[in-house]
């Protein structure tokens, strides 16, 4: 066996099969579809509401939330209702889709400042990690990646599982019709594709997402707060 002397060798798990492949969960997945525009017309929030028909027929509970009253982070205390609202829903969700305007080549500030009220943790819990994120965006000019690409940072910054499949919606302003559908074109198409990759990804992850994401750096820095406290007893 190769040695590896700056390890601690009984923190060093061998992937466990059995572990990776739990019985599946028969509840509906639980998804969480953020936007990133207050407009009254909102091609954002269109797509947001595109993408939950999408995944409702692919069998899923989806919830969409409203980021209108919620202040900007830091400016209100925790305890603010939009807050609390956002922060519930984050964590009763399995997966998520953020859905942004490209502004300025950036995703928006509104789209910015719901994922930083999602706090990365919570005491010893981190309420986004080990679950599933879809990124999509919109635009009134040619198509661009600036937004999702920024949301995929974002998305890893938060430990959650990115699918690999994104969509991208360039002139939204006319790819949705009078009432507020999407058209039938490559963009619906991609949107599809997204929808239904991420159903599987979190079917296929949900149930082993605290495996998933069980590290050795951490087991290692909670074993030696275990072994301080040991020794600081003896003492």
């Amino acid at each position: 066996m190769t040695e590896l002397p700056a390890a601690r060798i009984d923190l060093l798990h061998q992937p466990d099969m059995e572990t990776l492949r739990p019985p599946f969960s028969t509840h509906k997945p639980r998804i969480l579809i953020l936007y990133g525009s207050l407009r009254e017309v909102s091609y954002s929030r269109l797509l947001a509401q595109e993408s939950g028909r999408l995944l409702e027929h692919f069998g899923c509970e989806v919830r969409i939330f409203n980021p209108e009253g919620l202040p900007l982070p830091d400016g209100a205390p925790i305890s603010h209702p939009k807050v609390q609202e956002l922060r519930s829903l984050s964590e009763w969700s399995e997966g998520q889709v953020w859905v942004s305007p490209e502004r300025h080549g950036a995703m928006t500030g509104i789209m910015k400042a719901q994922i930083d009220w999602i706090p990365l943790t919570v005491g010893s819990v981190r309420p986004t990690q080990g679950k599933t994120l879809a990124v999509m965006e919109v635009s009134g000019g040619s198509q661009s990646f600036n937004a999702v690409n920024q949301l995929r940072i974002l998305g890893r910054w938060m430990r959650m599982i990115t699918i690999p499949n994104q969509s991208s919606v360039a002139k939204a302003f006319q790819e949705f019709d009078k009432d507020g559908r999407m058209k039938p074109s490559a963009y619906y198409d991609r949107v599809v594709d997204v929808c239904e990759e991420l159903v599987k990804f979190t079917l296929l992850t949900r149930d082993a997402s605290a495996y998933l994401t069980d590290r050795y750096s951490e087991r290692k820095e909670d074993a030696d707060k275990l072994e301080q406290r040991v020794g600081l007893k003896s003492i």
